[in-house]
């Protein structure tokens, strides 16, 4: 996902992203078809990061591949540079911005993670990064891995979505507004609005493991994603400087007893987090420094989260352990 700085007053994220959905029916033309789509991503975008875990989380690495944009880009788009001569193996393409452009020439927003591509055509089907996961869990079932989770059941889909929408607006969206406010004004009303909503998950999480039910669903990989990224970034980057996740005993304890999850930790790339706010948003830090912390290892401490009991796969299993291929390296996570 991109963004920028809002000239005068409140950061406002375009959301108009291109709805082609990938269907068990195929009715928009994109049927559900093993190895015929490739998710691109960047480990460093909370938005992409998402996809990530479900991803894996739904055991869809064998009938979905996966590529992996560089951290830092330009203008232009997100880029392959971390593959062999800075080009996708598989759509052999340098930039995401070639898929895009192939199906519309003229395609005039943003270049946005993540994006699923068509394989035999090389073009975006869709950008859509809140009806990716869900079309995952929904429309992909028939390609789960046996023990797959239920992240988004039916039974709780109005209330996960209720929750979805307040933690879009106010904690994934709302470090953004605190970030690239352009006034005064509309940095501190950003801040509040951050904040209140951080309060409202602490009173809700004191006394349930989870946002909705007592096992992990969608609503939880969303607010994760910001969270997991709190500390190293938007507390200092984005001046969301209230406190931090460590300071914060409930949230911290959340956080941290779904990094230890299988899934979710395990897809976390810090240095590449770190890399990609600090060196791309040169207008909030024009020297392109990164910092050295925080310390990650207490990322990895006990959070005593069982004794609120739920069952983080519900009926199902863990996955096993991450592709070989796709694994974070070991100095870029916490245990590093």
């Amino acid at each position: 996902m991109s963004s920028y700085v809002a000239e005068a007053g409140e950061f406002t994220r375009d959301t108009d992203y291109i709805g082609t959905r990938i269907t068990a029916d195929g009715r928009d033309g994109y049927p559900v078809e093993p190895g015929r789509y490739r998710l691109i991503v960047a480990r460093a975008c909370p938005w992409a990061n998402r996809a990530i875990i479900v991803r894996r989380l739904l055991g869809l690495e064998p009938v979905v591949s996966i590529g992996f944009c560089s951290p830092i880009h330009d203008e232009r788009s997100w880029t392959f540079d971390l593959d062999p001569g800075g080009v996708d193996p598989v759509l052999k393409i340098p930039r995401l911005r070639d898929a895009y452009l192939k199906r519309f020439p003229d395609y005039p927003k943003g270049i946005t993670v993540p994006a699923i591509v068509d394989i035999p055509s090389g073009a975006v089907v869709t950008n859509d990064f809140a009806q990716i996961t869900l079309d995952f869990s929904t429309e992909w079932a028939a390609y789960h891995r046996d023990g797959a989770p239920r992240l988004y059941p039916e039974p709780l889909r109005t209330e996960i979505d209720e929750v979805n929408k307040r933690v879009y607006t106010e904690i994934n969206n709302g470090v953004y507004r605190c970030g690239f406010a352009g006034s005064q004004q509309a940095y501190e009303a950003a801040y509040d609005r951050l904040f209140s909503a951080l309060d409202w998950l602490t009173e809700r999480l004191s006394g349930q493991r989870y946002l909705v039910g007592d096992t992990i669903t969608e609503a939880d990989v969303r607010l994760f994603t910001t969270l997991v990224r709190f500390d190293a970034v938007y507390h200092g980057h984005f001046k969301c400087n209230r406190q931090k996740l460590t300071e914060l005993p409930v949230l911290w304890a959340y956080a941290r007893d779904l990094f230890q999850t299988p899934g979710f930790g395990d897809t976390v790339d810090f240095v590449q987090i770190k890399q990609h706010y600090y060196v791309v948003h040169r207008d909030i830090n024009p020297t392109g420094i990164v910092p050295k912390g925080p310390q990650l290892a207490s990322w990895l401490t006990p959070h005593g989260r069982e004794a609120l009991g739920g069952r983080p796969f519900g009926d199902g299993t863990p996955p096993g352990p991450p592709v070989e291929a796709e694994r974070v390296p070991a100095c870029h996570g916490a245990g590093g």
